[in-house]
């Protein structure tokens, strides 16, 4: 008997490699997912990739800050359960790989059996914090060398892009992070991250040093140190990867307060504020799941 065919939900699809999509895309704008929902979400937007950032994962799994409170041991499950609802391919943070060499190794190939496309390192002290907070710092460039020696042999499929980063400019200047990103890139690293560039100057300063190379930093919308440029400006100057860690939580955060003052107060819903019941089905693909449960009964009359 043949069985029907069926369009399984969240199945595991093929994810084009990250080098691949830079060369296609030229530049990536990655919104962070802090969960499966907001994932596909950014699927359905039109998105070609995304991250899974520690400053979202956190804030909304946890309720705490980015300050190096969660390690891979809390993250892990969460970032499968992002990875698992979307097709995407994704860019995971892996912090400051939570330790030496044989950290780094853990959470490489914990990440990478997840279906991690590219997985980011950092080059801060313990205890590490968001990228966009004062009173950072780095450890000897060295440390970060090793580090990024580490992951790239404890990867098991060398299509897995290891980005580098850097947190120096805040502490050591600009002129620092580039040289320590170019050390990096020379270790092998497929690309580098500066994070926190303060200034349109500075932007331009590491992505003229760095021309050529895979070049990733972060904008934070409210309350971040990165000024907010188009796209285009952004690979102008040399980015092909931007990172916005905060855009869909800050928002997500404001729309719920909104919502709950609502409740509170007994204002009905705007229907021009919410999707409605069938969107949200669609979204979490009820229909497919009832096709299987119809064409597979289990413990029904038949």
């Amino acid at each position: 008997m043949q069985e029907p065919e069926l369009d399984i939900p969240a199945v595991r699809r093929a994810r084009v490699t990250w080098k691949a999509l830079l060369e296609r895309e030229g530049l990536l704008q990655l919104p962070a997912a802090h969960d499966a929902l907001t994932a596909r979400l950014i699927e359905r937007a039109g998105f070609p990739a995304y991250q899974v950032g520690g400053f979202a994962l956190v804030g909304a799994r946890y309720g705490r800050p980015d300050i190096d409170l969660e390690h891979f041991g809390e993250k892990n499950r969460a970032v499968q359960d992002v990875i698992d609802g979307c097709a995407l391919p994704v860019l995971v943070d892996g912090d400051d790989g939570y330790g030496d060499a044989k950290n780094v190794t853990r959470t490489v190939r914990g990440y990478e059996a997840l279906g991690a496309s590219a997985i980011f390192l950092e080059d801060q002290t313990a205890p590490k914090r968001c990228g966009h907070m004062a009173g950072k710092s780095v450890v000897p460039r060295e440390d970060m060398v090793a580090k990024i020696r580490a992951a790239l042999s404890a990867r098991q499929n060398g299509d897995t892009f290891i980005l580098a980063r850097t947190d120096a400019l805040a502490p050591e200047g600009v002129e620092s992070a580039i040289a320590r990103a170019k050390a990096y890139l020379d270790a092998g690293a497929d690309g580098v991250y500066v994070e926190g560039p303060t200034s349109i100057e500075e932007l331009e300063r590491v992505g003229k040093a760095l021309r050529g190379a895979p070049l990733a930093t972060s904008v934070l919308e409210r309350g971040g140190v990165t000024p907010w440029l188009s796209p285009d400006e952004f690979r102008a100057m040399g980015y092909s990867m931007i990172l916005y860690p905060t855009s869909v939580l800050f928002r997500l955060a404001f729309a719920t307060e909104q919502a709950l003052a609502d409740l509170r107060t007994a204002k009905p819903l705007d229907p021009s504020a919410s999707i409605d019941m069938k969107a949200f089905e669609g979204l979490v693909e009820l229909e497919q799941w009832a096709r299987i449960e119809s064409a597979f009964p289990v413990g029904k009359d038949r």
